[in-house]
């Protein structure tokens, strides 16, 4: 009776940690199809895949059920058709398992304290990984007639950077709201540094998407000041709320998205979503992995100092 109260109580939290992510999943979905930018449903960010990812890394891959109910249950709002319907939630549930595999592979470590976690994270899990899910997405609207055939490479592009950019920019913050908590040692100061931080960078952004002229590139002194003084906590936090806003932007055609085309924006939205993940991301690791180094090293030089002095006495 003991063993199968145990059971019973694991297959229970199993459950819902499937119906929470899963919850989850949806619900970032439909946030992110506010946004949506080609035929309704390819969006510049999909915060999903970073969800995904992200939940595939904490819990392994009995997740997956999780991801494949929540990408069905999007895409049967929006997609066209049962058939295309199943095989693009099968896509987007492909994706960030291969991408979990691939990361799992190169002994990817959710920590994010070294540069080669960083690198894995975005070359393997973020740009290859989700080669899947836009190939297979991409072509079952055109095979559903919701997409025209000549459409396919502006449509596949889109849908790729869209998920990539989840990952690069949901996931890192996600593993990292999961670890943190208050660091011992920092004071008032520090904290007040913190929102200083973030008040500067709310307004600066806010600057650079509302005005007319071109002047998203005054965000990222805002990102070297985040990763350097706050390492990964500060640098994915910062990159979710820049690319938030400017995508905000993008979607509103205000500030340097007024006067341009649909595909010259998603250029700039996208290729300016990815710098800023991709410079937070990894000046974190750089400056996280430095630090340890250091860290290490201080404590090995109070060893064998403690070991001189415990020989001459």
């Amino acid at each position: 009776m003991v063993v199968d109260s145990a059971r019973l109580r694991q297959q229970t939290a199993q459950l819902l940690t499937v119906l929470a992510v899963a919850v989850c999943y949806y619900a970032t979905a439909r946030l992110g199809l506010l946004q949506q930018l080609v035929r309704g449903q390819v969006t510049p960010l999909w915060p999903p895949t970073g969800i995904a990812v992200a939940a595939l890394l904490v819990f392994g891959l009995r997740i997956w059920p999780a991801i494949a109910l929540g990408a069905l249950a999007v895409n049967i709002i929006i997609g066209p058709a049962v058939l295309p319907v199943l095989a693009i939630a099968a896509g987007n549930t492909a994706a960030p398992v291969c991408s979990f595999l691939l990361l799992r592979r190169v002994e990817f470590r959710n920590e994010l304290d070294r540069l080669r976690d960083a690198l894995a994270l975005v070359f393997l899990g973020a740009l290859t990984g989700m080669l899947i899910s836009a190939t297979v997405g991409t072509g079952s609207l055109i095979l559903a007639g919701a997409v025209r055939a000549e459409d396919f490479w502006p449509t596949w592009s889109v849908w790729w950077t869209g998920d990539a950019m989840g990952v690069m920019v949901v996931t890192p913050f996600l593993l990292v709201l999961r670890r943190f908590h208050r660091p011992s040692g920092i004071g008032p100061a520090r904290w007040a540094e913190a929102v200083g931080l973030g008040a500067c960078t709310l307004a600066v952004t806010l600057l650079a998407t509302e005005s007319g002229a071109s002047r998203l590139f005054l965000v990222s002194p805002f990102l070297i000041w985040s990763a350097f003084r706050f390492e990964r906590a500060g640098a994915a936090c910062c990159a979710l709320g820049v690319s938030t806003l400017t995508i905000l932007a993008a979607g509103r055609m205000a500030g340097p998205f007024a006067h341009h085309g649909l595909l010259t924006n998603m250029i700039t939205l996208q290729a300016f979503i990815g710098s800023t993940a991709l410079t937070a991301l990894l000046l974190a690791a750089v400056v996280t992995e430095r630090n340890s180094t250091y860290r290490e090293i201080k404590r090995l030089c109070a060893q064998l100092s403690e070991k001189v002095t415990r020989q001459d006495l």
